[in-house]
């Protein structure tokens, strides 16, 4: 059976398209004729990118992630310079009762604060300072309310020990209840920072005792962070742990050890992953070809491409991210597709006794020039993800745009001197290696063409009504391995501690600016109440009050009724009550210079002065995307005394950047792909008819994907995003090697079927591997990468090889059913009227 090609791919090609196929042909046949020189240009090269390529680091920071002109990201660089790092090296003692957890406290604390790189040590809260100080961080107002309540109390009392008294009417003695006061101090920084049954970060219950180290640089910065942790590590493998109970042990965690942990674990899933596409790869071309040199055929110019890839990545980038740390096994996955299009042909035209140099030429002339549309389709699409503001997808685009280019290059190069090399040696493929031309699944889709369209379009008009549920995914924690030791014990450490390791840092200009902003965030909060995401503030300016002296003078009152109170009319818990309020009401004012080191260092810059900084402290998980943004708002919504936006820094405002940037950006990079790609086949195919024949089962595909999405409970993150455009501009060029094929004049579809057909399901099924090797990845946003890109491309081949073949079968047959109709129409119109009679000759 033929399929009939349509009238615009009849007519002829566009001129430089015929130029283009005709050069591939010829510089395939050069190579073919002089191997030595192809390959040795193209082995030098290649070994000059694999000697650049071994100086490639891998950089996870999320924070390169962003553009460096984002405030978040500017607020973060002036914070590291003024205040130095966020978050803390947390050394763990386990297994001992509270005297020995203490003690373990209290020596290592003078030997780690020896250690180079550290600021300074924190091994206690130093609570007892601002318990009793506490009457302080109440508003003079508020004082004199607890003035007035003793007084009315002290009222009552007398009246009640008075015999004479005698009252009209029953009332209940005035309550002694501050709990509404005590409430407002509750909230201030001091009590925060320093509340707890002890004044360790101790957690005696567990066993567990917590000490924090502040290094002077941030952790964004591995080699320190390794060099700081390792430090730490050598100090206390040196010390004699048994002195503290047999059971005693020490561990690492916090902000430092979770990134080293997390990057030993990335670079894991990178071996692991490139690795096992390599095996799968191997596995699924000796079963295609069924011999060792046509896999090799394939494979040599992908390594080569790829050496001179990441050769170019060295000397532009230096580094490479989360994402382009895997390009290689994707590029090799997408570099193997043209490899078994081009070998196939090859083998083919050989197979039909053609000489070596004209099945080369051939190859190259056709489906080379095929493969190079589709390269240079992917390409372009890579490109427009490459348009990012995201540094992640914005090099991911660049050089996977680049990658598809010079895998291409390294083909025309390598393959044609392969193939010289193997002629001149006197290798012919074996015929197993050619399958047959009758495939049973083209001669079905033949026979049972309309009940396949049928089949497929109700499955395909059932996934499409699922479109509308998928989700996206805001939780960053999904993307990280929380299973992780270091991520389990920080979990742990913050509990102990009350409150985030990593807050938000506001940088304010002098201590002036300073206390404003901290009592416009404190008044931000309170307005907000419970739907506040600040669990609280603290300044330098905020942990010494004002108008000490003035309250000074009120809790001398205070104290004077105090001793008024009758003791004998007491319970024994509001005895202890009074008491402690005494003692309170004795304390003497302070100033910066009276707040314990402990506290006051935590406020210091990098230099040792005060560094006008506010701690914004989070009431929210930061892994929650959705939260993190909303305090990212709630931050920024605050107006400096100055005017202009609240400069703010920690890792949740570049998180809430991220996800802000990536939630924009998806459907202006997906739509401007998809145009991208149609206006390029348009262009290379000679007609929009064809152009959107081949870009229309990549369409159908990635929303056949998207409605199953929700039906199998996997969501969209700001990782897994992006395979979206990847798969636009990755599985079009099945589209493009099937139709070019099929409209050519004399095709027959069943042989057509059989042999591009099985080189569409290799292609489709490596490019598969080399996603789909990041399913062994342990990094949950790496293995959901893997995932969703599997399922793309298994959907897009069961779209390619079943539902759109039965498809153009049943529109050829339709089409064919009209001409017959009309011609036989026609031909009635024709015998009704009779012959008509011949004109004569004008004279």
């Amino acid at each position: 059976m033929e399929l009939e090609p349509s009238t615009s791919t009849t007519q002829p090609e566009h001129r430089w398209t015929r130029r283009v196929e005709r050069g591939l042909g010829s510089l395939a046949a050069w190579g073919h004729r002089r191997p030595w020189l192809a390959l040795g240009l193209s082995l030098a090269l290649a070994a000059v990118g694999g000697f650049l390529s071994l100086n490639l680091r891998l950089n996870a920071n999320l924070v390169d992630l962003l553009p460096r002109s984002f405030a978040s990201v500017q607020a973060l660089s002036e914070l590291e310079a003024r205040f130095g790092a966020l978050g803390w090296v947390a050394v763990v003692g386990e297994g001992a009762d509270a005297a020995s957890l203490r003690r373990f406290a209290d020596d290592v604390t003078p030997q780690l604060e020896k250690l180079p790189g550290v600021r300074f040590v924190e091994k206690e809260r130093t609570g007892t300072f601002f318990r009793d100080k506490a009457l302080y961080f109440l508003s003079e107002e508020d004082l004199r309310e607890v003035y007035r309540r003793l007084d009315a109390r002290l009222t009552w009392e007398r009246q009640r020990a008075n015999p004479l008294y005698v009252p009209l009417v029953d009332e209940p003695a005035p309550s002694l209840d501050f709990s509404d006061l005590e409430a407002k101090y509750l909230g201030a920084g001091g009590h925060k920072l320093s509340s707890s049954a002890d004044d360790y970060y101790l957690d005696a219950k567990a066993g567990r005792v917590v000490v924090l180290v502040k290094p002077e640089m941030t952790s964004a910065d591995l080699t320190y962070s390794r060099k700081i942790v390792d430090a730490v590590s050598e100090l206390l493998d040196a010390q004699d742990l048994s002195k503290y109970g047999p059971g005693f042990r020490v561990e690492i965690t916090g902000t430092f050890q979770k990134k080293l942990d997390q990057q030993k674990q990335i670079v894991r899933d990178i071996a692991v992953s490139s690795a096992v596409a390599t095996v799968l790869m191997l596995l699924y071309l000796a079963f295609h070809f069924r011999g060792a040199l046509a896999v090799g055929l394939v494979l040599t110019p992908v390594g080569v491409g790829l050496a001179w890839t990441y050769g170019l990545v060295a000397v532009v980038y230096g580094q490479v991210n989360l994402l382009t740390g895997f390009l290689g096994a994707i590029l090799g996955g997408l570099g193997v597709e043209h490899g078994i299009h081009l070998v196939g042909r090859y083998l083919h035209l050989r197979s039909d006794g053609e000489a070596s140099e004209q099945a080369t030429r051939e190859a190259f002339t056709h489906t080379g020039a095929a493969a190079l549309l589709s390269a240079l389709v992917a390409a372009l699409t890579f490109f427009v993800l490459g348009t990012s503001r995201l540094r992640a997808f914005r090099e991911f685009g660049v050089i996977a745009g680049i990658g598809m280019l010079v895998l291409i290059a390294a083909y025309v190069l390598v393959l044609p001197a392969l193939l010289g090399l193997t002629a001149r040696w006197g290798w012919k493929a074996r015929r197993a290696a050619v399958p047959s031309r009758e495939s049973p699944m083209g001669r079905m889709l033949v026979r049972h063409c309309t009940v396949v369209t049928a089949v497929c379009g109700v499955l395909v008009m059932g996934l499409l009504t699922q479109v509308h549920r998928v989700r996206f995914d805001y939780d960053i924690g999904t993307l990280e391995d929380q299973k992780l030791p270091s991520f389990v014990l920080d979990q742990q450490v913050n509990q102990i501690i009350g409150y985030s390791q990593t807050p938000l840092v506001v940088l304010t200009r002098d201590p002036q600016e300073e206390h404003a902003m901290a009592t416009a965030l404190a008044r931000r909060q309170r307005e907000r109440g419970a739907s506040s995401t600040i669990d609280f503030v603290a300044s330098l300016s905020s942990l010494v009050p004002q108008d000490q002296e003035r309250k000074q003078a009120v809790l001398q009152d205070i104290s004077q009724l105090l001793e008024k109170v009758p003791l004998e009319q007491l319970s024994p818990r509001q005895r202890e009550q009074l008491a402690e309020l005494r003692r309170q009401t004795r304390a003497q004012p302070f100033t910066l210079e009276d707040l314990p080191t402990s506290v006051r260092q935590q406020f210091m810059g990098r230099q040792g002065t005060p560094g006008s900084f506010v701690l914004v402290y989070p009431a929210v998980n930061q892994s929650d995307g959705q939260a993190v943004r909303a305090l990212a708002r709630e931050v920024r919504g605050v107006t400096p005394p100055g005017g202009g936006q609240v400069s703010a820094a920690g890792e949740a405002m570049v998180t809430a950047d991220v996800l802000d940037l990536v939630t924009h950006e998806a459907p202006l990079i997906v739509g401007g792909t998809t145009l991208v790609v149609l206006l390029a086949m348009w262009m290379t195919l000679g007609g929009l008819r064809m152009a959107v024949l081949c870009l229309a089962p990549t369409v159908v595909s990635l929303l056949s994907l998207i409605g199953l999405m929700p039906l199998i409970g996997m969501e969209f993150n700001y990782l897994n995003i992006l395979i979206i455009p990847v798969l636009i501009g990755t599985t079009v060029d099945a589209g493009v090697h099937l139709l070019t094929r099929l409209v050519s004049p004399g095709s027959d579809f069943v042989a057509v079927y059989s042999e591009t057909g099985r080189a569409i399901a290799g292609g489709l099924l490596t490019s598969a591997m080399g996603f789909g090797a990041l399913f062994l990845a342990r990094h949950p946003g790496l293995n959901s990468v893997g995932v969703l890109a599997t399922l793309g491309f298994a959907t897009n081949l069961l779209v390619m090889l079943v539902a759109f073949p039965a498809l153009l079968l049943v529109l050829t047959e339709r089409r064919k059913k009209r001409q017959r109709e009309r011609m036989d129409s026609e031909v009635k119109e024709r015998t009704a009227t009779g012959p008509s009679e011949p004109e004569l000759p004008s004279l």
